[in-house]
């Protein structure tokens, strides 16, 4: 029968947010203000990973949102192995203005990236400019 202190403790995110990307130190006042951090057990390949990452930039420089980081995210991600398995989590912000993405090794225990998207509503007159 395994007692609390032989369960794995989950790693402290707020500890590895250091400066690989300029979102860190937001995604880390996210926590501090006690934003919700989710990490996925899933280890989907660097391929599929930075592709989702780089459609999200599009997106978000297309409709006129906010972001940070997500541009250094996406080089960072761009020159990983191909064949490589990421781990991915959220961190959501208490008030909700702010989703964080973060990108970390295989194991969990290397924080690779972290961006963040500003929940906002885009920008009608970024839109209608970019529509003609």
């Amino acid at each position: 029968m395994a007692t609390e202190d032989e369960s794995p403790s989950p790693p402290d995110i707020s500890v590895m947010l250091k400066e690989q990307t300029s979102a860190c130190k937001a995604a880390r006042d996210a926590i501090a203000a006690g934003g919700e951090v989710m990490l996925f057990d899933g280890r989907p390949p660097q391929w599929m990973v930075f592709g989702i990452a780089a459609s999200r930039l599009r997106w978000s420089l297309k409709i006129g949102l906010t972001t940070l980081g997500l541009d250094e995210t996406v080089e960072i991600l761009r020159a990983r192995d191909r064949d490589e398995q990421l781990r991915t989590g959220n961190i959501v912000a208490a008030d909700r203005s702010w989703f964080f993405t973060l990108y970390f090794d295989a194991t969990g225990t290397e924080l690779l990236a972290c961006s963040g998207v500003k929940n906002e509503r885009p920008s009608r007159r970024n839109a209608q400019k970019l529509q003609l």
